[in-house]
């Protein structure tokens, strides 16, 4: 069974048994995943955010696109308009092909996992994540990497508090902590 078709048939029905939700399209459901990594050493070497773009393609399963800078600050020598950063945003299929990989594979190999924090949902029922390092994922081969490198995952979800997106994110099987 896909991850899709397991939030529909188990997930849906105890999230609106739970919230006392009589509509099926008001249940709290996952809208998007965003994977983000920044890239400050791409002020001084360019050839790094093809690096981190092949990467991040592999992990999402999704090409990802170049961001650049939306102001100058002088401080760490970025100007308006450079590349600075990777991401990717997943929606429909690949999104839950990815939310079940993450919430099945990648968060158990995390070093001493208790738990993500509750205080990683955030007031508007987003889960934001930030994994060390990109080798976590079982598909980024440790050979062919240059250097370990921090990633961010966002989920947004139409869930309106921290509570609804709590229940969502449990039933789902995140394991939450705090």
């Amino acid at each position: 069974m896909d991850f899709k078709t397991f939030y529909q048939n188990q997930v849906r029905p105890k999230l609106m048994k739970e919230l006392n939700i009589k509509n099926p399209l008001a249940v709290p459901k996952v809208e998007k995943i965003v994977l983000n990594v920044g890239a400050g050493e791409a002020v001084n070497n360019k050839g790094v955010l093809e690096k981190i773009q092949e990467q991040i393609s592999i992990i999402a399963g999704q090409k990802a696109i170049i961001t650049k800078a939306r102001k100058s600050v002088s401080a760490f020598k970025i100007r308006k308009g450079i590349p600075i950063g990777v991401k990717v945003t997943l929606r429909g299929e690949r999104m839950y092909h990815f939310l079940e990989k993450l919430i099945k594979i990648v968060i158990p190999r995390i070093r001493d996992f208790r738990g993500i924090n509750i205080k990683s949902l955030d007031k508007g029922g987003n889960l934001n994540l930030g994994f060390s390092e990109q080798t976590i994922f079982p598909e980024i081969d440790f050979d062919k990497i240059d250097k370990i490198r921090g990633l961010q995952v966002t989920i947004v979800t139409n869930a309106k508090d921290k509570e609804k997106a709590k229940k969502l994110f449990q039933f789902l099987g995140i394991p939450f902590y705090g």
